[in-house]
């Protein structure tokens, strides 16, 4: 077999001794993680949390690398293009002191391709798993799947034995409101141990002594204080008084406050994620506007004048301080089939959108209600302000239902929403993870974030098409075709692609990862 092996090259070479000097970092940011659960919620500040605890088989570095993690080397069988083949590190224990094994890899990956895992979407081309030793897995996809590594940063392993112990085998039900064992408790063989854990108040993490990785990180933060501020003027009171150490949204209106504190300093890069407004186009009916019989958003002509009222610009320099980048595609710059074109595609015209409004017989506009969060993504509720006084030039009416994401992302899951603002990245960095999720009509394997209801059978195929194309131009040329289905039809209204602003004490070493998930192994504190 032919195997490709990732160097750590980010990592340094003479990493300090483990446990030099006992180091407390204080990290806050707007919200907190959702579950503990590794498979239940596929959402930014969980899996955030979750890299510390638990680990996956490949993982990005601070640069975006993928490198070795519970896994030494991966690639294709040279028997059968349709296995990928990982080779297992060894030694490794959980934090609880079990053997970390093949069995809890295929325990793990056959646990994430079950109906409410949130990320069963990434594995939806496995046919099966198999642990054929100790320290062998062999991934087998229904044809060949050249980015099937790029799958898996995200997937983390759980212990098999602890998972039936404490009856969590099964993958809590977030949606459906469920608490479990996993919700709460976690046992991994990440750099650090959940010490303990109040959701919404405070989580305390302590260094695993018995990290496999001891020796080639730095592990300078030997203790987590996570504390999530939603109200942001109260977070950089935080950050100014000394009280945390590092947070990961310093308010756009803030930044050189914080930035010209002695101390203190802002590090900023862009980031690899969206925001954009979600529309039900598919329901013939609709409960949250206010016309009878029918359903506005489900005319291409109405989708398409409300992305032409959106005023980006005035969004990026009003509200965002110059802190993100208008964009025409959901689809960050990082990722495979973004495009210039697509991406400038979005133009603000409120004479041609009202005209669009009368062809479609809504002269007069109508009324919905916009569901956003206020907790989640940089000035998410502002966003959403904003664009209801854009809306209003084109006779749109908008009630503005703001949430915490706990409460709001649930509201897409259950289709309880018409309207909504939802932030999408892309760990795999290819066009393929965001038509899985996004694009696909929702189903068993596919679509579970699609909450506008849009299904095209035949485009459907072509997205599942693309898990088995190891042509890699051909397989270009089909997302790019995917793409222009996307974009003809208005599914999303694409806002801005948000620029991260870590804000942290001097003392703090680190670079600002694109996927905004700090991973604090390695950190340093000078």
């Amino acid at each position: 077999m032919k195997f490709k092996t990732m160097m750590l090259a980010t990592v340094a070479v003479a990493a300090m001794p483990m446990l030099a000097q006992a180091e407390t970092l204080r990290w806050a940011r707007a919200g907190d993680a959702l579950t503990l659960d590794p498979h239940a919620q596929n959402e930014g500040p969980t899996s955030a949390l979750a890299h510390q605890i638990m680990e996956t088989l490949v993982m990005r570095d601070h640069s975006g690398a993928m490198v070795p993690s519970l896994a030494t080397e991966w690639g294709p069988s040279a028997d059968n293009p349709n296995v990928w083949v990982f080779k297992l590190r060894e030694g490794v224990t959980f934090h609880d002191g079990a053997s970390f094994d093949s069995e809890d890899v295929k325990f793990s990956l056959d646990r994430a391709m079950t109906e409410d895992s949130d990320y069963k979407e990434l594995l939806a081309s496995v046919k099966e798993v198999r642990a054929t030793d100790a320290y062998t897995i062999e991934i087998e996809t229904n044809g060949p799947n050249p980015i099937m590594a790029n799958n898996l940063t995200n997937m983390f392993i759980m212990d098999k034995d602890w998972a039936e112990a404490n009856n969590a085998t099964k993958v809590q039900d977030f949606e459906g409101g469920e608490d479990t064992f996993a919700a709460k408790n976690a046992n991994g063989t990440g750099p650090y141990k959940l010490v303990s854990r109040e959701p919404d108040v405070k989580t305390v993490l302590t260094i695993n002594e018995n990290y496999w990785g001891k020796d080639e990180f730095p592990l300078e933060v030997t203790e987590i204080i996570y504390t999530p501020i939603q109200n942001a003027a109260t977070r950089v009171a935080a950050m100014l008084s000394g009280e945390v150490d590092f947070i990961q949204d310093v308010p756009v209106q803030d930044l050189s406050r914080v930035d010209s504190t002695e101390g203190l300093e802002v590090r900023t890069a862009p980031q690899n994620r969206v925001i954009f407004f979600g529309m039900n186009q598919a329901a013939e009916d609709i409960a949250n506007d206010d016309v009878d019989g029918v359903n506005p958003m489900s005319d291409v002509r109405v989708r398409k004048a409300m992305s032409m009222a959106i005023d980006r610009n005035a969004i990026m320099k009003v509200v965002m301080r110059g802190q993100s980048a208008p964009a025409g595609m959901i689809a960050p710059p990082f990722v495979n089939g973004w495009n210039t074109e697509m991406d400038s595609s979005s133009k603000t015209d409120i004479e041609a959108a009202k005209a669009l409004m009368a062809e479609a017989g809504y002269a007069d506009g109508f009324g919905i209600t916009l569901n956003c969060p206020n907790d989640r993504y940089v000035n998410d509720e502002k966003i959403c302000q904003a664009a209801v006084g854009m809306l209003a030039k084109i006779g749109v009416k908008v009630n503005l239902d703001a949430k915490p994401k706990a409460q709001h992302f649930p509201l897409l899951s259950n289709l309880e929403t018409d309207f909504y603002m939802l932030g999408w990245g892309v760990p795999t960095y290819d066009s393929e993870y965001i038509f899985n999720f996004l694009a696909h009509s929702k189903g068993e394997k596919y679509g579970s974030w699609n909450a506008t209801r849009f299904a095209d059978a035949d485009l459907d195929a072509k997205i599942e098409a693309l898990a088995g194309e190891t042509d890699l131009e051909k397989r270009n040329g089909m997302i790019n075709e995917i793409w222009q289905v996307v974009q003809d039809q208005q599914l999303y209204i694409p806002i801005h692609h948000q620029v991260l602003n870590w804000g942290m004490k001097t003392n703090v070493g680190t670079i600002v990862e694109p996927e905004d998930s700090p991973k604090f192994k390695y950190f340093t504190m000078n």
